[in-house]
């Protein structure tokens, strides 16, 4: 049902941080805490893809307690490395199904996590399994791209989504499954290297769909972590779900 694959092993993890360096950002990373460490309160927090921490980290920092999943060890193995994460549960596992004890106030899945499970059927899975997690007014936080498919020229399939001078991405659509494979070319140390990974995108009102199949019903949209209004020129979604039942 949910991606299993580890496409995190190995160099990827070792070069995340570095790879991902402008994520990490105070200018990136702080509005992300800020919304969060407000959701959260007086209560914990759940990191669905926790990563290297780019966003466990700091909020933790914050006075707010954090317990994450993730499906790649040697992420975890970064995660590790760094200081104040001895004081973050994780859990080895998939978004869809791994558990962690105790309740939260608040779970959130960042940067695309939710399209690395690659069927709906794990995607709302994924949903039921946050709100088992979650307190009974709690909230799941997801921050989301959205399908550049406007600006998809007819009859083509691929569209670039950075081009740098050592790191190209281009977006391979599958419009008719509902799918994409991201293909990263990186060139380190005079090596140019390929990697591509599949995802699943998702539209704000499917999601809407899948948190009220899990008993959360729809109570913020936004097109960035300061609160900017959700338009139909906006490219990414910021959306809360509250638990309900």
């Amino acid at each position: 049902m949910a991606e299993t694959k580890d496409y995190f092993a190995g160099r990827v993890a070792e070069n995340y941080d570095e790879s991902s360096a402008w994520m990490f950002a105070p200018a990136v990373v702080d509005p992300v805490v800020d919304f969060l460490a407000g959701l959260a309160g007086d209560g914990a927090a759940l990191e669905l893809a926790i990563g290297t921490g780019r966003i466990a980290l700091p909020l933790r920092q914050r006075g707010v307690r954090v317990s994450g999943i993730d499906l790649s060890p040697d992420m975890i193995a970064q995660l590790r490395k760094k200081p104040g994460s001895e004081d973050i549960e994780v859990t080895i596992g998939d978004s869809a199904s791994a558990t962690v004890a105790g309740t939260f106030t608040v779970a959130y899945l960042v940067w695309n996590g939710i399209m690395n499970l690659t069927t709906q059927e794990a995607q709302v899975a994924c949903f039921r399994n946050v709100a088992r997690h979650l307190e009974p007014g709690g909230c799941f936080v997801i921050e989301v791209g959205l399908p550049d498919l406007q600006r998809l020229p007819r009859g083509e399939t691929f569209r670039p989504f950075h081009v740098g001078s050592t790191h190209l991405g281009f977006d391979e659509y599958d419009v008719a499954n509902q799918g994409l494979i991201s293909h990263h070319y990186r060139l380190r140390d005079g090596t140019m290297t390929a990697a591509s990974a599949p995802f699943r995108y998702v539209w704000p009102s499917e999601l809407d769909l899948m948190a009220k199949l899990a008993g959360m019903q729809a109570r913020e949209r936004w097109s960035d972590w300061t609160r900017t209004p959700f338009t139909s020129e906006s490219e990414k979604l910021v959306g809360v779900w509250e638990k309900t039942t």
